[in-house]
């Protein structure tokens, strides 16, 4: 008994110093700690320095501390799907310099906050799909350049900015099927991107639109430049510009607390505005105009010309027929005299 007792007391001092959490099992030659279905609601502490893979889906992981990753700065792959994160502060991954693969699906993620995925150089995938994502930022961070695949589907994103797209250039894979996209003046950008991603041998599932009502259904790709008119400009500006009696106006609307439904103000701010005609489009029309005045004016000539053509060539053939009348009327009388003898 005694022996067993030692055996045990020398297994658990080499846990303790291994640092494994009590409800995780860490594997030394795959350097995994799987801490999968154990109920935490945070990061677990003491997780061994040396682990590259950690396993910690299927928790109820709400937040992540500044600083929960410090002691585990070699970690590889971290998956973290089917949690109960909220949100993810800016930071909170930046000690893992080594991360290649980061998995936050299944979570309840509604925005991602400008550089939360700063200083992870090595970062390869970004899987953010299947969470509740209205908005995402211009930039997932620094060196975050050599992500090669991003998921952002099933999510509630109807929109997203060119700009971060154009900040990974070395993309291979983007998935973005099952969003609300708002295919109007505001994903002309993401449609352009999009065009060259596949051009240049991308992989994507393709967006489909889900408003407009005549655009539902349809394949963003599918849908002519045509239909996609320049945005006006923002809210703000018109406020600048507009008089104080209808700045009154708009204050005294939001006092009182009459706000459209969320999708209205996109559709607001992308209904067509008169606005003052380009030069060159001025330029056009006076073209137009003066290209039709000379038209007419060259047809009425060749009108004119036309009606005196055909009166010139009455009046000849009048005067021609009076002049030959006579002629036959009073013949010579050799010309008669057959026809005497024909009577006769």
């Amino acid at each position: 008994a005694g022996n067993w007792l030692l055996v045990w007391s020398v297994i658990s001092l080499a846990h303790t110093a291994h640092g494994c959490p009590e409800k995780c099992l860490c594997h030394t030659a795959s350097k995994t700690a799987d801490c999968k279905n154990r109920g935490f609601t945070e990061i677990p502490a003491r997780l061994p320095p040396e682990i590259q893979i950690l396993q910690l889906q299927n928790n109820r992981i709400w937040r992540i501390n500044q600083n929960a990753f410090t002691a585990t700065p070699l970690l590889k792959i971290l998956d973290l799907s089917n949690n109960s994160l909220s949100s993810v502060a800016p930071g909170a991954f930046q000690k893992l310099r080594y991360l290649q693969v980061l998995n936050l699906t299944r979570n309840l993620i509604h925005y991602i906050e400008n550089k939360t995925f700063s200083f992870l150089p090595h970062l390869k995938e970004l899987d953010l799909s299947s969470n509740s994502i209205i908005r995402l930022p211009e930039t997932f961070g620094n060196s975050t350049g050599n992500i090669t695949l991003l998921s952002v589907k099933h999510n509630k994103l109807q929109k997203m900015e060119r700009i971060l797209l154009e900040s990974l250039p070395n993309l291979k894979v983007v998935l973005f099927k099952d969003n609300p996209w708002q295919c109007n003046c505001n994903i002309f950008g993401l449609k352009l991107w999009l065009e060259s991603f596949l051009y240049r041998g991308g992989i994507s599932d393709g967006i489909i639109c889900s408003a407009p009502g005549i655009r539902k259904g349809k394949d963003l790709l599918k849908v002519p430049y045509e239909l996609f008119g320049a945005c006006p400009l923002r809210t703000a500006h018109v406020h600048l510009a507009s008089s104080h009696h209808h700045g009154f106006e708009h204050r005294s609307s939001l006092k009182h607390g009459h706000h459209g439904e969320p999708g209205d103000s996109s559709r607001a701010s992308c209904e067509p505005k008169p606005k003052p005609r380009p030069v060159s489009l001025r330029h056009a029309i006076a073209t137009v105009v003066i290209t039709g005045v000379v038209c007419g004016i060259v047809c009425l000539m060749m009108l004119a010309a036309a009606v005196y053509g055909c009166a010139y060539a009455a009046i000849t053939a009048k005067c021609h027929k009076e002049h030959s009348a006579p002629v036959r009327q009073h013949g010579t009388p050799e010309e008669k005299e057959p026809f005497g003898r024909s009577l006769a």
